[in-house]
C-alpha cells in the first residue's frame, strides 16, 4: 500500500497544477488572440460602450428594429432557452402574445408574414442577429415613426447585412445593435 501512496500523491499534485494553473493560463492566453481579447466584442460610440456585438439586447421602442425575444431577459449570466415545446399551452400563449404585440405595433402586416424569429426566443436567449427578412418586415413601422423613406431603411438593412461565414456557413444575418446604431446616425 505504501508503494501506491507516493505515485498517487505525485499524480494528484501534477494534475492539480496542470488543471488549475497551466490549462486556464493557456486558454486565457489563446482567448487574448480572439476579437475583443477574450472579453467579447464591445460596441463603442465616442469612447462609451453601448453594448456587446455578440449578445442580444432589448429594443422595444417603435423607432428601433426589435430584437429577437429572450427567454432569459437578455442576461448573459443565465443563458438558456425556455425549454418549452410547441405543444406546451403556456409557450403557445407566450408566442401568441408576442404575435399580437407585433401586429399591434406593425399595422398592415399579416400574421403569416411574421418570421418565427421575431416571436420565438433562440436556444441561448441571447441571439444578437435577425435575418434580413425579419428586419425588413419592421421597416414600414420605423419609416412611419421616424418620418424616413422606406427605401433609405432598405438600403440600411442591406448595408448592415452580413453574409454567411466564409461565404458558405450559416445564413445571412443583421446584427440588431449595429443596425439600430446606424439608424440613429441617419439624418
Amino acid at each position: 500500500m505504501k508503494t501506491h501512496i507516493g505515485p498517487a500523491l505525485r499524480l494528484t499534485l501534477a494534475l492539480l497544477l496542470l488543471l488549475s494553473a497551466v490549462y486556464p493560463l493557456l486558454v486565457g492566453g489563446i482567448a487574448r488572440l480572439a476579437p475583443g481579447g477574450g472579453n467579447g466584442r464591445t460596441v463603442s460610440i465616442l469612447g462609451k460602450t453601448v453594448g456587446y456585438a455578440d449578445v442580444g439586447q432589448s429594443f422595444t421602442q417603435d423607432r428601433y428594429f426589435n430584437s429577437r425575444p429572450s427567454a432569459v431577459g437578455y442576461n448573459p449570466a443565465g443563458s438558456g432557452g425556455s425549454n418549452k415545446g410547441p405543444s406546451n399551452p403556456d409557450y403557445r400563449k407566450e408566442v401568441q402574445a408576442r404575435i399580437d404585440t407585433f401586429l399591434n405595433h406593425n399595422p398592415g402586416v399579416h400574421q403569416a408574414e411574421i418570421p418565427a424569429e421575431l416571436v420565438t426566443a433562440s436556444g441561448s436567449g441571447l441571439d444578437p442577429d435577425l435575418s434580413p427578412a425579419a428586419a425588413r418586415i419592421q421597416i414600414s413601422r420605423i419609416a412611419r415613426v421616424r418620418n424616413l423613406p422606406p427605401d433609405l431603411l432598405n438600403r440600411l438593412v442591406d448595408e448592415c447585412t452580413e453574409g454567411p461565414w466564409l461565404g458558405l456557413f450559416g445564413p445571412e444575418k443583421v446584427n440588431v445593435l449595429r443596425l439600430n446604431l446606424a439608424l440613429d446616425q441617419l439624418k
